[in-house]
């Protein structure tokens, strides 16, 4: 079940896996600002590596200048000895190559520790930056894209991707270093202490090597079909929680269990492909591991029983092989953990490669930001038309003109292209064709920013935060921060102050995440005092009325209207009640505007609002005159009762 979920995934990772070089380039990019702190830190690297090797000379050339045959030592045996004052004084105080074994050590030592601070503190700025950066990228990618990427996976993204990278840079880059430099250092030394010696020290590192070479070659894609397998996985139980609600209602737990296995299972076999390769990795990388020092200890053993070995150098090469061969070994999987760094850097690639929601104007200086007014918003559409890439048109050929301070009421049926109208109008999308202009300026040339700030929006699905419900009200201020007074109007007119004091801690009270521990009526009223307390030019209600009672509704557009205020409204309603005082109403169908008018016009000529119209109309009579049937047979049965008693 989960083989076949897990396969487009390996194609897919195969085909976009970076190249090393693709790799590096993005990570020199990635780590500006912090180049010269890695510069430092290899340094640092290079300095415990040469001290880690010079450490084993300082006992070498006791054994072979001052417990040895000296006139058999090699030259830089003498020399070492000469520096800590000579044989003749090494050999009663011996305490001095002891006390300078122990001084490089302390000095590899205090490297190794530099090393780590300077590594591990720019790996975590470069990953705080990259976190703030995705984040930022992602605010300001166009919805289109936000509703083709999968929340999960961005989430994934944007927090495991970027941990991974920053575990690179802080342990195994600096540890790549570490591990070519040991294998680097050395060989100049062990040639010149015997070059035969030297040659079987390193004979098994080339093949490793090549080995090693191979394996990333097969693990980079394996690296990126778990990856994506995680955030598969990711972005099903993010659905799971978001949608529980529904989950529950519908009974479907035992269907989103299901569909978490597979992709959980995806993620398992992903995982385990990996785990046996990493199994036959070190399983060979250590046969050549034991097999390179039995090589060195049956070839010193030859040379020393033939006598044309010093027993100073056979010791070195027994330490030093040891000391240069688990690196070697090491680096192999140090570079596995780049293919799965590559991966990950790949994927945030990826995210950052998709344009971001720009201002696109014939030239800089033409974007034109809307003036500061308290005035309504002017707005005009004329013949514009809209397809999503490669669909049909979702709006053909709208015209209409709103002067500032008149109210706009769309209705029609779902799908009909009236929330489209609202996102073409906030500049979510571009028109296919038309024009569509705001205060006599054509929206193309008014930044988004400017154009958002002076519109305030109320969706028919409201979000809130997991905040204080003054906290989400203040949320829709200009400036972020407005007085309690302004708080409170905005309530009232929402029709939601009365219920908000009714809470134990008032406007204190926390909501839960997306507002979901208030009904859906009260998420909508609070969402409606947050526009408001934007003071925007132009209000949209967005079908942000369905949730509320008819009485609840006709308390909140009267509320509007007694505020005299010259702000322009657009409402979307299938209730009809909620745009009879529009002063133009527009019934979409398909796309297209088939009728306009006012309320009066509309219901006077057939067509489809006056069809609505009376369903709704003569419903809602029917149902108060089944009301007042069964107020007043109840009030006759109580009558009765008490005659009767």
């Amino acid at each position: 079940m989960s083989a076949p979920a897990n396969k487009p995934a390996s194609a897919k990772d195969a085909e976009t896996q970076p190249t090393p070089m693709q790799g590096l380039r993005a990570v020199w990019r990635f780590i500006e600002g912090e180049r010269a702190t890695f510069v430092l830190s290899v340094g640092a690297v290079l300095a415990s590596a040469v001290a880690l090797y010079i450490a084993p000379l300082v006992p070498q050339s006791v054994f072979s200048v001052v417990l040895g045959d000296s006139a058999k030592a090699s030259s830089l045996s003498q020399t070492i000895v000469g520096w800590m004052g000579g044989a003749d004084r090494v050999r009663d105080a011996l305490w001095i190559p002891a006390l300078a074994m122990v001084a490089i050590s302390v000095a590899a030592g205090v490297a190794v520790h530099i090393k780590a601070r300077l590594a591990t503190g720019a790996a975590e700025r470069v990953a705080r930056r990259m976190r703030d950066r995705m984040y930022d990228h992602v605010q300001r990618l166009p919805v289109g894209t936000l509703d083709e990427l999968p929340s999960g996976d961005v989430i994934q993204r944007c927090s495991s991707d970027i941990e991974t990278m920053r575990a690179f840079l802080a342990n195994q880059a600096p540890e790549i270093g570490r591990a070519v430099l040991m294998l680097v250092i050395p060989l100049p030394i062990m040639a010149a202490l015997d070059w035969r010696m030297a040659l079987a020290s390193v004979v098994c590192v080339p093949v490793m090597l090549a080995y090693t070479a191979v394996h990333f070659k097969r693990m980079g894609p394996s690296f990126g079909a778990k990856e994506s397998a995680e955030g598969r996985m990711t972005t099903n139980v993010t659905e799971n929680l978001t949608g529980i609600r529904t989950v529950r209602a519908f009974g479907r737990g035992e269907h989103e269990n299901a569909r978490f296995a597979a992709t959980s299972g995806a993620f398992r076999d992903a995982d385990a492909h990996l785990f046996r390769l990493f199994a036959k990795f070190w399983s060979v990388s250590d046969l050549f591991c034991f097999l390179q020092q039995v090589i060195v200890v049956a070839l010193g053993a030859w040379l020393l029983s033939r006598g044309s070995l010093e027993l100073g150098a056979f010791f070195y090469f027994l330490t030093v092989v040891n000391m240069f061969i688990w690196p070697v070994r090491m680096l192999g999987r140090m570079v596995v953990e780049a293919g799965k760094a590559l991966a990950a850097i790949a994927r945030l690639e990826e995210i950052l490669a998709k344009e971001e929601e720009r201002d696109r104007d014939p030239k800089p200086g033409d974007a034109t930001p809307l003036a500061a007014s308290s005035a309504g918003l002017a707005v005009r559409f004329d013949d514009v038309s809209f397809a999503h890439r490669g669909g049909p048109k979702v709006l053909d050929g709208v015209s209409f003109e709103l002067k500032p301070g008149q109210t706009l009421g769309l209705v029609g049926p779902s799908g009909a292209g009236k929330t489209t109208i609202i996102q073409l109008l906030l500049r979510f999308h571009e028109p296919s064709s038309g024009a569509i202009a705001v205060d006599g300026l054509a929206l193309a040339r008014v930044p988004r920013a400017s154009i958002r700030s002076a519109v305030g929006t109320v969706m028919q699905q409201p979000f809130l935060y997991s905040k204080k419900l003054r906290e989400n009200i203040v949320a829709g201020a200009r400036n972020g921060a407005i007085r309690d007074e302004s708080t409170h109007a905005a309530a009232q007119i929402a029709c939601v102050h009365d219920t908000i004091l009714s809470f134990p801690e008032g406007y204190e009270t926390v909501v839960g995440e997306k507002g979901m521990t208030l009904s859906g009526g009260q998420r909508q009223r609070v969402a409606i005092a947050r526009a408001l307390a934007q003071e925007p030019r132009l209000l949209v209600l967005d079908d942000a009325l369905s949730a509320v009672d008819t009485h609840t509704e006709t308390a909140i557009l009267g509320a509007l209207r007694a505020r005299g205020s010259a702000q322009t409204k657009v409402i979307v309603a299938h209730r009809l009640s909620a745009v009879m005082d529009a002063d133009l109403i527009l019934v979409i169908d398909g796309g297209r505007v088939i009728q306009r008018g006012t309320h009066a016009e509309l219901t006077a000529q057939d067509g489809l609002y006056r069809t609505l119209w009376s369903i709704q109309h003569l419903g809602e009579a029917e149902l108060a005159a089944e009301i007042d049937e069964a107020s007043e047979a109840t009030t006759e049965a109580t009558a009765e009762a008490r005659l009767d008693v």
